[in-house]
């Protein structure tokens, strides 16, 4: 391999490093974005319970509190696939013990788990 070819080789892989930490950087914006609409949920859910409380009428915050619920198990659903697809941009997966590999990774260095 030549000199010229290693250097174009190199560029390469830089280039294709930079837009691999491009669309890392854009999912963990996405997530971000969807752990504040959370934080807004709690505000809302702490808030209906409240004036629930002060009103002394507990009916109707129930029922807004699970829908709340639902909503916020959503948004934790749509996280945990940005960050499914982080991991496919890094070429990488997790085990069921916890621990981050290498997505052509066989067994688990950690527990000895057998990827199929």
């Amino acid at each position: 391999m030549s000199f010229f070819d290693k250097v174009k080789q190199g560029a390469s892989e830089a280039a294709k490093k930079a837009q691999q930490t491009v669309e890392i950087t854009k999912f963990k914006t996405q997530v971000s974005l969807k752990e504040r609409e959370i934080d807004k949920i709690y505000k809302i859910i702490g808030e209906s319970v409240y004036t629930s409380y002060l009103s002394g009428d507990y009916t109707q915050v129930e029922t807004n509190v699970a829908d709340y619920c639902q909503g916020i198990a959503q948004i934790n659903q749509e996280i945990s696939e940005l960050e499914q697809k982080i991991a496919e941009v890094r070429n990488e997966k997790e085990c069921t013990c916890g621990k981050v590999v290498a997505a052509d990774t066989k067994f688990c260095s950690s527990c000895g788990h057998h990827f199929v």
